[in-house]
């Protein structure tokens, strides 16, 4: 039956009274999900655990304090003041386990007593949580990317330099990351000041990560991919005795020799309309070992900076831009580009650790301080994916670009849907009840991922 206009239009101007009450309402009814996941992975005890060498400890508990941030970065909040508005939210008070929150003040204190130890256990926490996930996973390959990137701020704090930043004289921080590709989690990150190269000091961290997950995954295919920063004998060695199989960029421009091969060679196979290559065994003079280097040239139309003439007939002129890329692998060379070019993904994680989780927000002038920051937003991201990963099938294969197993949500999508949902807390019976309105879409997705806790 057609609706009538009097039954669509309604004449309301009247303004509605404030009333402040005590109604036990809340804001974040979808962090129920978060609250049933923390529970599952008993995360308010580990990240406590990493506190216990501190002598002296807030009344609400350093794990709590973390945890507190978590779930800051999770509901879509950057600054530390604006915990303020969201103090009295009885759903958020019950996931971290407290009748009223902490004050700016208290928590900045807290933050205050962190050290270096603080940090690793921290770490340690983040890897063991990806960890149980790959082992239940199980997966037949696994990619590890390692890259940088930069936290800029615009004040002074511990540990930051003037370093290699689009604002000039910019002081920042820039962490090495080491991501999986099948999972789209951060496995750990090594904490660095801005003006340090990506490959200083990088070899530890990287055979570290490469050793943790093969306790745990003793038969997984490991794979490496990394930028041009990381190309050296030192880092390819090392790589090549975990026998672990990589991708590296080349930066040729650094070696007259390759730049002269290009200029000799005169037979270039095909790889596709646009891409053609061809292969050699090469090595600077100071390596020990040779490796398989693939040059790659790209057709692309040359830019004509005269004036256009529409009425005419112009003929495109192609030019070419080269890559090259070493690697141990024996796939064929389309597939060894396309595995390589898959490492682009590893931005959009950045992108988004950024963007919806404030990994970019420099809350101290402690260097321990922001770096317990930098872990919160880690958390929230790998907390996200894991909610997701816990509670749906993979969605795709294995594919030569490596991409995620799943079909990802990204967590400012997540809170739109679901964690900024209005409630209201009730006891009818005496049981604890928390009554939403009636939207399908949303009681789907609540009930889909509270399946984690069945």
């Amino acid at each position: 039956m057609k609706p009538t206009r009097d039954s669509v239009l309604g004449k309301r101007h009247a303004l509605a009274e404030l009333r402040f009450e005590d109604q036990q309402l809340t804001s974040f009814s979808g962090l129920i999900v978060f609250q049933s996941l923390f529970a599952q992975l008993d995360l308010r005890r580990r990240l406590q655990g990493g506190f216990e060498h501190l002598k002296v400890a807030p009344i609400f508990g350093q794990g709590r304090i973390v945890l507190l941030l978590i779930v800051h970065v999770l509901l879509g909040y950057r600054r530390l003041q604006e915990l303020r508005y969201y103090r009295d939210d009885p759903l958020v008070l019950r996931t971290l386990g407290l009748k009223r929150l902490p004050d700016v003040a208290t928590v900045s204190r807290a933050l205050s007593m962190h050290d270096e130890r603080s940090v690793l256990e921290l770490r340690r926490t983040c890897r063991s949580l990806v960890l149980e996930r790959l082992e239940k996973l199980a997966p037949a390959r696994l990619t590890l990317d390692f890259d940088g990137s930069v936290i800029g701020t615009c004040r002074y704090a511990e540990g930051t330099a003037v370093g290699y930043n689009k604002k000039k004289g910019q002081r920042s921080y820039y962490p090495l990351f080491c991501t999986l590709a099948q999972t789209g989690q951060v496995f750990d990150v090594w904490h660095r000041p801005g003006n340090v190269h990506d490959s200083n000091g990088a070899r530890q961290f990287i055979e570290t990560c490469i050793e943790a997950i093969r306790r745990v995954l003793p038969q997984t295919i490991l794979e490496v991919r990394m930028d041009s920063a990381f190309f050296s004998d030192e880092i390819l060695s090392a790589l090549t005795a975990l026998q672990v199989r990589f991708t590296v960029s080349v930066p040729f421009e650094r070696f007259a020799v390759l730049k002269e091969q290009i200029n000799r060679r005169t037979r270039w196979r095909g790889m596709s309309p646009t891409l053609s290559y061809f292969e050699s065994k090469w090595k600077p003079k100071s390596w020990d070992k040779r490796f398989r280097f693939i040059f790659i040239r790209e057709a692309q139309p040359l830019q004509r900076k005269e004036p256009v003439q529409l009425d005419l007939f112009q003929p495109y002129e192609y030019g070419f831009q080269f890559k090259m890329i070493v690697t141990n692998t024996t796939l064929a060379a389309r597939k060894v580009l396309r595995l390589h070019n898959g490492r682009g993904a590893q931005e959009g994680v950045f992108a988004e650790l950024k963007s919806h989780a404030q990994m970019d927000y420099v809350p101290s002038k402690r260097l321990a301080a922001n770096q317990t920051w930098l872990m919160a937003a880690v958390f929230a991201h790998n907390l996200n994916r894991e909610l997701q990963m816990a509670t749906t099938e993979p969605q795709r294969g294995t594919t030569e670009k490596r991409a995620p197993l799943w079909c990802f949500a990204r967590l400012d999508t997540l809170r739109r849907q679901i964690l900024q949902r209005a409630g209201r807390f009730t006891r009818p019976q005496g049981k604890l009840t928390l009554t939403l309105s009636p939207n399908d879409s949303v009681r789907d997705d609540l009930f889909r991922y509270l399946t984690y806790a069945a």
